[in-house]
This record gives C-alpha cells, structure tokens and sequence, in this order.
C-alpha cells in the first residue's frame, strides 16, 4: 500500500510539472510572437541598431500582457508621450482656473451683498433722520460703518483673488497652446473652452459689483442732498425760535 500511495504523489507531481512546462511554453510562444512582431514592425520603419529594441527610451512599441491570453501594443514615442504631458497640464492648468474662479465670483458677490446692505441702513437713516431718538441713530450709525467695513474687506479679497484669476487665466491659455502643438487637440479645445466659461462667469460677477458701486454713489449723492436740506432745516428753526423769543422780550 505504501508503495502504491509513493506512485500516486510521484504521478501527481509529474502531472504538475507537466501542467507548469505548458503555462511555460504558452508563455514562450507569445512573447516569441510578441518579439517578432516588434521585429517586423522595427523593419517595416527602417534599418534596427544592434541593441535598439532592448533601449526602453528608443523604443516606439511596447509589448504589455493584460491578463485573458492577450497581448496590447502601447505607443511610447516622443510625440505620444508629449501629448500625454500636456493633457496631464491642461487637465491641471483647468483645476486651477476653476478653483481661482470661483474664489473671485464668491468674494465679488459677498462684496456686492455688503454694499447693498450699507445702501439699505444708509437709506432708512436717511428718511429717519430727525424723527428717531438718539439710541436709534446710534444703531443705524454703527450698523453703517459695520457694513461699510464689510465691504472693504470684501473688495480686498476681490483684488487678492483677481490676481490669482489672472494668472490662471493665462495659464490655461498657454496650456492650450501646448497642447495644440504637440497634437492633444482635444485637450486643448477643452481647456479654451474653460477659460471662456469663466471668463464669462466673471464678467457677470462684475457687472453685479458694479451695479453695486453705483447704487452706493447714487446713495452718497441723496445723502448730501438730504444732509443739506436736514441742516437748513435746522438753522431755519433756530431763526424762529430766537424770533419769537426776541417778541416775547418785547
């Protein structure tokens, strides 16, 4: 019996050894066909140097195995591998502008907000003036020169982030530029294309900042008028009432 079960391992083992001989040489055979491939590609191009198929950097076809039985030729020449580059720097050039974009829309639009909250307290103070107490004009004052403050602060985030947007801006158009040279038209048409959606995106950003910088003007203009007005009002009551205590006297 002990005899018998020695057969068995020892046929096993043969059966293995058999079964790894086969991965083996069906691994041979297509890196043999992968090899003449290459071969018959390289005197399909031209005359091959010694020693040139085994020189990664001039290799223009590499043989990979992708698993299943199947063979995949990738391209690696210069030209391929700079369209892969500047894909990579578009892709990167993109993220940026669209980051630095949104940074400039989100603090013009926080700066046009606070603008117009300072035109609202300064309106109502100004239709209130003379008929509040002293603690309310004190509040509307202070609530003034708070949004006053706020939009200072806003308006240097804008100037901070602006920069930044530029940049990017022209960043990406170099980029593009890259692109279309070394062939990675898609790339490039997508990255133009960036640039012009924010670029257009800021430009309405601005246009509401600037509604809001006339508004505030118009507001300052109303506030002189209304001040003036407020102060003859004053002398004018002053002037009666030294009036009618001069009559009185008399």
């Amino acid at each position: 019996m002990q005899a018998v079960r020695q057969c068995s391992a020892c046929a096993r083992r043969a059966a293995g050894g058999l079964q790894r001989n086969q991965t083996d040489n069906s691994l041979l055979r297509r890196r043999a066909a992968c090899a003449r491939s290459l071969s018959s590609e390289r005197r399909r191009s031209g005359v091959q140097k010694p020693g040139e198929l085994t020189n990664p950097a001039h290799m223009s076809l590499a043989c990979l195995s992708i698993g299943h039985g199947l063979w995949q030729v990738e391209d690696l020449s210069h030209d391929a591998l700079l369209r892969r580059a500047a894909s990579v720097l578009t892709d990167s050039s993109s993220t940026l502008l669209s980051q630095a974009t949104l940074a400039l829309t989100d603090a013009l639009t926080d700066y046009s907000k606070a603008v117009h909250s300072r035109i609202a307290f300064q309106r109502k103070y100004l239709v209130s003036l003379g008929k509040m107490s002293p603690a309310e004009e004190e509040s509307l004052r202070q609530a003034i020169s708070s949004w006053r403050a706020e939009a200072a602060e806003r308006l240097n985030e804008c100037k901070h982030y602006e920069t930044t947007w530029i940049n990017a801006v022209n960043l990406s158009k170099m980029a593009a530029e890259a692109a279309y040279t070394s062939g990675a038209h898609q790339a490039s048409i997508l990255v133009r294309t960036n640039v012009q959606v924010a670029q257009s995106q800021v430009e309405d950003a601005r246009k509401l900042s600037a509604e809001a910088d006339k508004k505030l003007a118009e507001t300052k203009v109303e506030e002189i008028q209304r001040m003036a007005e407020y102060t003859a009002f004053l002398e004018e009551g002053d002037e009666h009432e030294v009036h009618e205590a001069y009559l009185r006297e008399d």
